[in-house]
């Protein structure tokens, strides 16, 4: 098994590291909670929650009854004689009313730096260690993509990121998570990076360490995305959780727990040769009516046709978002193709919930009725209606997500 670039945050045992992992994705919550999530007895949990506050990483804080965090999907307190006696706990501690001690993470015990490589600029942010943005947006143009000249922009974002949380009074970073649109191995070797024309290994995590001193992890992007949704976000407590982003390319992360689920074919943009249109426009590989027409170049060249001359993306997103009405049919039919993407992802995958992401997740609002038209002409009529959100574009997002894989990892 490789060893992780980034470091534990903390010494101690295969449960230490649960627990604080489980307060991360929960918190704050109760000390019995806990135990009943892990299956952990009350002098286990006490023994290593008190470890834990000794040693900075959480803090206990007042809780009434029913505020904590989100908890596992379908997951009942058991506040039966019988629970409470086998987790070695007091069944009164859970009577309604009675206050409760929660246990969070310190959010300011440390500060990581994300970031997120495009194909023109490198967009980066710190966090605290709950995954909040705590500086500005830093963002410098990439005008070289060999890899020593990419390293070199990400050593200024990290120095300007550092700077900044440090004159907020923030600790200086501790590690650096880098996402990009790839094949990564170890979250250390990026092995292809087709929007940066890398088709050899790159020891990439190495190079930015010597850079800027820092341990760094590298990561997929969109699986990045998955991962921040999970620890942090919509996705908190659901067995698996699903991204589909739209924009240069098309991508697709599936997480199970929380974890990206692994494949060495991932990162190839499979995806994008799914069909969701027999009358679709052929894609370079000469598929018919594959995912790829959700792409910004297929866009546009579907509207160049459609308004009979040349016409760039950004046009056709000008037209679409002022209701011009040819914009308005290709931004339909581009939903109604994405639905059946989604459906198609819904129905094999089965995921909780489905996150649609990218560059141009606009389109999805703009066109949300033909969208659902999509997903259930693919669907059993009986079936579970697809739970879905649309997330507004931001880089910070994407560069707090390359984050959050560095968290993950550090909370071990």
């Amino acid at each position: 098994m490789a060893i992780s670039p980034i470091p534990h945050w903390f010494e101690g045992s295969e449960y230490t590291h649960k627990v604080a992992a489980c307060i991360m994705k929960y918190g704050p919550i109760s000390r019995i909670t806990l135990a009943q999530i892990l299956g952990l007895s009350q002098g286990a949990v006490s023994r290593i929650t008190s470890d834990l506050i000794y040693a900075g990483v959480i803090e206990e804080t007042p809780m009434a009854p029913g505020q904590g965090g989100r908890l596992p999907k379908d997951f009942v307190r058991k506040n039966s004689q019988k629970a409470a006696q086998k987790s070695g706990q007091k069944e009164n501690t859970e009577r309604r009313g009675r206050p409760q001690t929660g246990l969070r993470i310190v959010a300011n015990a440390r500060t990581f730096v994300g970031m997120k490589i495009n194909t023109t600029h490198i967009t980066a942010v710190a966090v605290n260690a709950i995954g909040q943005i705590v500086t500005g947006c830093h963002d410098l143009p990439l005008d070289d993509d060999s890899p020593e000249s990419v390293v070199d922009v990400i050593k200024q974002l990290t120095m300007d990121c550092a700077d900044e949380a440090v004159m907020s009074g923030l600790p200086a970073p501790c590690a650096v998570g880098v996402s990009l649109g790839g094949h990564i191995t170890d979250d250390s070797v990026t092995t292809f990076a087709p929007f940066l024309h890398w088709s050899k290994p790159v020891e990439f995590s190495a190079m930015i360490r010597k850079a800027t001193g820092l341990p760094t992890g590298i990561y997929n992007d969109i699986d990045s995305l998955a991962v921040d949704a999970c620890l942090f976000g919509s996705g908190v407590g659901l067995n698996s959780f699903a991204v589909v982003t739209i924009g240069i390319g098309v991508g697709y992360s599936l997480t199970v727990n929380g974890e990206p689920v692994n494949n060495p074919d991932k990162s190839y943009g499979l995806v994008g040769h799914i069909l969701v249109d027999p009358d679709g426009p052929r894609c370079i590989s000469g598929h018919k009516g594959c995912a790829t027409c959700l792409t910004d170049n297929s866009i546009a060249t579907e509207y160049s046709k459609i308004i009979g001359r040349p016409a760039t993306f950004d046009e056709f997103a000008a037209a679409a978002r002022a209701s011009k009405t040819q914009a308005t049919n290709l931004v339909n039919r581009t939903c109604f193709r994405l639905g059946t993407l989604i459906a198609t992802i819904a129905n094999l995958a089965m995921p909780d919930k489905i996150m649609i992401a990218g560059e141009s997740s606009f389109i999805a609002k703009l066109g949300v009725g033909d969208l659902r038209n999509g997903i259930n002409m693919y669907r059993h009529s009986q079936a579970a209606p697809v739970d879905f959100e649309i997330a507004d574009h931001d880089w910070a997002m994407w560069g707090k997500a390359a984050a959050a894989q560095a968290i993950r990892q550090y909370v071990g």
